[in-house]
């Protein structure tokens, strides 16, 4: 009961503050502005990329000095930290970069962050930013018409980048008009005392904004109107950068077990960097009066100086933690294990995943891959072989009269326990993803749901060639047990082509050709298989029932080969245009 009663009681207390103060209300209304801007900005840019962010990300990443550097680039052209993590963590959760990489890049993001303090410090502070906030507010609100995604996009950047010009003048009116009523510097405190209080205030601004980008734009027009001292507002930076910890660790509560990581390794660098800058923070204020002149910035100029220190605390944060990255991921990667998928639970697909096209595709296709895994465990136990022997260097015929011995699997109950609820998952996320991807990806969407189906109807199909494989393997009759034999010598046929394409890194287009070969092959062998089977009827070698049974197998076994087929199409060929060939023999 208190706890509904606090929430609405602080709202009217906040409100009445709001009301009843005009100078902190246009400071207020200024933040809210900012914090629009960059809502705008971060989804005007997921569309107006078109995907080349996530490119740039996953392509110039390599290396750790690569991923700082690509993580510093994109946070300073997109401004916005939380849309490059947003993507890092897709990409980590679908395995297209490695947890060092992401690590890397998000080193690199805190680094990019700096770029909003420069862009305030030297643009929002000293020319009249409101006069080019309004033509953009309706250059983008025009493009915002646009039937493209790109011009969208663009349309979405502009009206954040004016409503974030547009919420500094706010606050910079705001705090001038203060300045005349209070004076916020005489509060200033001198010395550590003042250092640890300010930090405090920054990390708690940080925390309630819920962007250190908005806390920088605060603190550097409240230092340039006079209300916070110089030193002060350098403590302010540092609560901030620490406040985001917080901010990461809330965000990543949510997440799955690599976004937890990441919020983990931010969260140890921000402390790190922060304790420094705080220990050594008269030395980096001494070191920022010593460049400022090197880099024409004027004595009497705190914003662009407090900009400098900010960017250079981070840097030397990022020069701290790096030689001790391997030693970082290895401690990363012992977190959050307990979070490890169960047997039928998705690998890869997670909500984050599928906000991004790369990264939604890239999953989904591997989602589909461990179906594919764990259904040909079923598939090859049901026909009493084991994986091990299939793929061994054993002929075919040898493998065969080995694996003799049924194997006790309930095939129903491993449908409906692992395999049900993975190829749902795969279904649902398939679905969530629709609405960001292009028609050429949708169909690849498309491909991967029908590849999902397939596999689940392989598994229903070797439910019932299991229940005839394993009674008549007990029966005296040689002739029906060879046939059963070659049904299983075919199955493992299919299955070391497929794990040879799986392995196969030359032309794709030899894979259709093996394939179309493959798929000949196991026409004309139903065929002779069935002749085989009228034969022995006529001779009176196999009883009609157990014919027909017989005869129903060989289906089951060519659809399922046919299936095995087609997945390894959908699965393992990447080439659009060459898959796209694959219509001609009828693989779609």
């Amino acid at each position: 009961m208190l706890k509904r009663i606090i929430g609405p009681l602080l709202f009217l207390v906040f409100a009445w503050f709001v009301v009843s103060n005009e100078d902190a209300r246009t400071i207020i209304a200024g933040i809210a502005i900012f914090l629009v801007g960059m809502h705008y900005m971060e989804n005007g840019f997921k569309l107006f990329s078109g995907g080349a962010l996530e490119t740039v990300l996953a392509r110039f990443t390599s290396t750790t000095p690569k991923a700082i550097g690509t993580g510093f680039l994109a946070t300073a052209v997109v401004q916005s930290s939380s849309l490059v993590s947003v993507i890092i963590i897709s990409f980590l959760s679908a395995e297209l970069i490695g947890l060092t990489q992401a690590v890397g890049v998000v080193f690199g993001s805190n680094i990019g962050t700096t770029a909003t303090a420069w862009l305030v410090s030297s643009f929002g502070l000293k020319i009249k930013i409101a006069h080019y906030a309004l033509p953009m507010l309706i250059f983008g609100v025009v493009l915002q018409f646009s039937r493209h995604n790109s011009y969208k996009g663009l349309g979405s950047v502009l009206i954040g980048l004016g409503f974030i010009f547009l919420g500094i003048a706010y606050m910079k009116d705001g705090f001038e008009t203060m300045k005349q009523g209070l004076d916020l510097a005489e509060y200033a405190m001198a010395g550590y005392a003042g250092v640890f209080v300010y930090v405090l205030f920054g990390a708690i601004a940080t925390v309630v904004i819920q962007s250190s980008s908005a806390t920088m734009a605060i603190i550097i027009t409240a230092l340039a109107t006079g209300q916070i001292d110089y030193i002060n507002a350098l403590s302010l930076a540092v609560g901030a950068n620490i406040g985001t910890t917080v901010t990461a660790v809330l965000g990543a509560l949510a997440s799955n077990k690599n976004g937890k990581r990441l919020a983990v390794a931010h969260f140890i660098f921000n402390m790190v960097t922060g304790l420094f800058a705080i220990v050594f923070i008269y030395q980096l204020k001494a070191l920022v009066d010593f460049l400022s002149p090197l880099l024409a910035i004027a004595s009497n100029d705190d914003a662009m100086r407090l900009a400098l220190f900010h960017t250079i605390f981070n840097v030397t944060g990022v020069l701290l933690v790096v030689p001790f990255i391997k030693r970082l991921v290895n401690y990363l990667e012992t977190l959050f294990r307990e979070e490890e998928e169960g047997r039928g639970r998705a690998k890869y697909l997670t909500s984050e995943v599928m906000e991004i096209p790369a990264t939604a595709l890239a999953a989904l296709r591997k989602e589909t891959i461990h179906l594919y895994d764990k259904s040909l465990e079923a598939i090859v136990h049901a026909m009493n072989l084991h994986r091990t022997e299939i793929y061994s260097e054993a002929g075919i015929d040898e493998v065969v009269e080995q694996s003799r011995s049924p194997i006790k699997i309930d095939i129903d109950r491993v449908y409906q326990e692992e395999l049900k609820s993975l190829y749902a998952e795969i279904l649902e996320y398939a679905s969530m993803s629709h609405s960001h991807m292009s028609q050429e990806d949708n169909n690849q969407i498309y491909d991967l749901k029908l590849s999902a189906r397939r596999i689940i109807e392989m598994v229903k199909d070797v439910r019932e060639l299991q229940r005839n494989l394993n009674y008549y393997a007990k029966s005296n009759n040689i002739f029906i047990i060879e046939k059963y034999n070659r049904l299983r010598a075919e199955l493992i046929t299919v299955l070391r082509m497929i794990q040879q394409i799986r392995e196969y890194e030359g032309d794709e287009e030899d894979i259709l050709t093996r394939i179309e070969v493959q798929r000949a092959s196991l026409k004309e062998t139903e065929v002779a298989l069935n002749h085989e089977v009228d034969t022995l009827i006529r001779e009176r070698k196999i009883e009609s029932h157990s014919a027909s049974s017989l005869i129903n197998d060989i289906g089951f076994t060519h659809s399922i080969s046919k299936k095995l087929l087609k997945c390894a199409v959908t699965l393992w060929v990447r080439d659009e245009d060459i898959k796209g060939l694959g219509d001609e023999y009828g693989y779609e």
